[in-house]
C-alpha cells in the first residue's frame, strides 16, 4: 500500500558537539525575516505579524538564519542551537516553539522540512554544527494527536488543571513525598502544554523514533532538550540509551533549571548519586555556573558570597564524571540579559564574556550579547528582541560592521577575538584547571595543558588592586612575560596593571 525508500545511513563519525564549541542561541522568529512570504497563513490559528507586540510573531524563520551564516562564523561560533522550529498552531504565542502541534512537520512559518534540512546543510559548510531544541515533556494543546487521542493515557489527567511544582528536589531527596513526586511528574506545565505520560509504552516509542527519524533526516549534530527533569526519568534514561545506540556521537544536553550544584549533577552519566544506571545523560546546561558568574558580577565578596559563589561552585565539580561536558552560559531566552544584569557596565559584560570564554564547558552566546542587548526578564518577551537589521525595513542593519556603534563593535571583535583563540587552544577546551581562594574579590585560575598556560585574573571590587603574583608561583614558575588576550600585547608579570571589575586574560611566556 505504501512504498518506502530505504536511504543510506548519514555519517555519525561527524556528528556530536566537543569542547573546541562556540554555540550561537537563536530564537528564530526575533533573529532575521528572509522570506515574506511565509509570514502568516489563513489556516493557522495566530495570524499575521506585530513586531510592536513581544508575544504576537514577527516573521523571523529559516531563510533568514541561513542568510546570515557567514555573520555567525565571523564571531567566532561553531555552532548554532536554534529554539524549536517544530509547527506551533497555537492561538497565542506560537512564535516561541514549545508548544509542538505536530512533532514530524517544521512551522511553514519558519519553512519546510526540505528548507530546514539545506539549513543544516549549508550551516556544515560554514563549519557550524547544529543543535536541535526538543520537548519531551509536553505538547502543545492543539497538537493533532490531542484532538484525537491514541489513548487516554498518553497525557497526565487530573480532575482540574494542575501546574506542576517545578522542583526538581524531589528527584534525588530521599525523603520527598509521594504527592510532591507526583506533582512535579504529572503537573502541567502550562494550560496550553498537556504533560506527556511517557510511562505509555506507545506514547515512549513513539517519541524515540520521531527524534531518530530528525537525526537521520536532518544530519543533525546535537539535541537540547528542554524541560529535562519533568518527564518520567525511567523513560528519559530508556531515550537517551536509544539516541545513542543509533547515533553513538550525538551529543545531549538536557535544560536543568534547578538550585543546587547536586541536584544539576543527579541527573547526569556516572554522577556520585549511586543511581548511576537510571540517570545518564551526558550534558546538561549549568545553571549552578550561570548563577555562581551572575553573583560574582553583582555582589562584594563575602566568606561565601559574591565572587566566592563562583569558587564555591567549580569546587564541587567532583560530583560529575565528567563537568567538562556541560554547557555553560551567561543568559538564554528566559533570563534577564546578562548587559542588564550587570547594570550595564561594559567592563563586567567583557569579565562576564571572559569567563564564558577560558571556564572549562561547551560555552553557549545568546544572540545579541554580542551587541549589549538589554532586557529584565520579567516577562520573558523582553529579552526576545528583534535583531536590527533582519527585516528589509530595518533602518540600521548591525549584522554590518558599519551598522554598529564603536563599542558594540569592540564587544562584537572581544568575542571574536578569544572565540577565535579559543578554537586554536585546546588548553581552553580540555586542558587543566586549578583555581585559587578569592581574596579581596579577586580570583585567579589557570587552564593549562603540556605545552601552554593560561592565567585569568578576575577582579570583581570598585578597586584597581594591587597585586601580588607571590601565592600562584607554583602555576607561574619561571614565566616573567605574558601575552594579553585577545589583543596581544605583551606585557611583564611584575607590572601587571588593572581595572575595577575588570578581567586579564594573559597567555604566560
Amino acid at each position: 500500500k505504501y512504498k518506502y525508500e530505504l536511504k543510506q545511513r548519514s555519517n555519525d563519525e561527524k556528528r556530536g558537539l566537543s569542547n573546541a564549541d562556540l554555540i550561537y542561541q537563536i530564537m528564530p522568529d526575533r533573529f532575521a525575516n528572509g522570506d515574506y512570504y511565509n509570514d502568516s497563513f489563513d489556516d493557522m490559528m495566530q495570524q499575521g505579524i506585530n513586531r510592536s507586540k513581544m508575544y504576537f510573531r514577527h516573521g523571523g524563520d529559516i531563510q533568514g538564519m541561513i542568510d546570515h551564516l557567514d555573520y555567525i562564523s565571523d564571531l567566532g561560533a561553531t555552532a548554532i542551537w536554534s529554539t524549536p522550529l517544530l509547527e506551533n498552531d497555537q492561538p497565542y504565542a506560537s512564535y516561541h516553539g514549545y508548544a509542538i502541534t505536530d512533532f514530524y512537520n517544521i512551522d511553514k512559518r519558519f519553512g519546510t522540512n526540505e528548507l530546514y534540512r539545506e539549513f543544516v546543510s549549508k550551516a556544515h559548510q560554514h563549519g557550524l554544527n547544529i543543535v536541535m531544541d526538543i520537548v519531551l515533556n509536553h505538547c502543545g494543546n492543539e497538537n493533532w494527536l490531542m484532538r484525537d487521542i491514541p489513548s487516554a493515557n498518553w497525557i497526565h489527567q487530573w480532575p482540574e488543571f494542575t501546574r506542576s511544582n517545578f522542583r526538581s528536589s524531589v528527584i534525588p531527596d530521599p525523603y520527598a513525598s509521594e504527592f510532591d513526586k507526583k506533582k512535579l511528574e504529572e503537573g502541567w506545565f502550562d494550560y496550553s502544554m498537556p504533560d506527556l505520560n511517557q510511562s505509555d509504552s506507545l506514547l515512549a516509542t513513539y517519541l524515540i523514533q520521531n527524534n531518530i527519524w530528525w537525526v537521520e533526516y536532518a544530519d543533525l549534530d546535537a539535541y537540547r532538550i528542554d524541560t529535562w527533569f519533568f518527564p518520567d526519568q525511567k523513560f528519559l534514561s530508556k531515550w537517551v540509551d536509544a539516541m545513542l545506540y543509533e547515533f553513538p556521537k550525538l551529543t545531549l544536553y538536557g535544560e536543568t533549571w534547578v538550585q543546587n550544584e547536586s541536584v544539576q549533577a543527579h541527573f547526569t552519566k556516572n554522577n556520585k548519586s549511586g543511581e548511576e544506571k537510571l540517570f545518564n545523560l551526558p550534558s546538561v546546561t549549568d545553571f549552578q555556573l550561570n548563577f555562581a558568574i551572575e553573583e560574582a558580577l553583582t555582589k562584594p565578596q563575602t566568606f561565601t558570597a559574591g565572587v566566592s559563589r563562583l569558587y564555591y561552585t567549580l569546587s564541587q565539580d567532583f560530583l560529575y564524571d565528567n563537568a567538562y561536558n556541560n554547557v555553560i552560559f551567561l543568559d538564554n531566552h528566559d533570563k534577564t540579559r546578562i548587559f542588564t544584569t550587570v547594570a550595564k557596565d561594559k567592563n563586567k559584560l567583557k569579565s562576564a564574556i571572559g569567563l564564558l570564554m577560558t571556564l572549562r564547558g561547551i560555552p553557549s552566546l545568546y544572540y545579541g550579547t554580542e551587541l549589549m542587548f538589554e532586557g529584565d526578564a520579567n516577562p520573558d518577551g523582553k529579552v526576545r528582541q528583534d535583531f536590527p537589521g533582519g527585516w528589509k525595513e530595518d533602518k540600521i542593519n548591525k549584522f554590518q560592521t558599519d551598522g554598529r556603534t564603536k563599542t558594540e563593535n569592540e564587544i562584537f571583535e572581544y568575542i571574536k577575538g578569544l572565540a577565535n583563540y579559543r578554537k586554536a587552544n585546546p588548553l581552553l577546551q580540555t586542558g587543566k584547571f586549578k583555581h585559587f581562594i578569592p581574596e579581596n574579590g579577586i580570583y585567579v585560575y589557570f587552564r593549562y595543558n603540556d605545552d601552554k598556560t593560561v592565567m585569568v585574573i578576575l577582579n570583581t571590587s570598585d578597586e584597581k588592586p594591587k597585586l601580588s603574583l607571590d601565592r600562584y608561583k607554583e602555576m607561574i614558575k619561571s614565566h616573567t612575560k605574558a601575552k594579553q588576550l585577545p589583543e596581544g600585547k605583551q606585557i611583564y608579570l611584575n607590572n601587571i596593571n588593572m581595572d575595577k571589575n575588570s578581567i586579564l586574560i594573559l597567555e604566560l611566556l
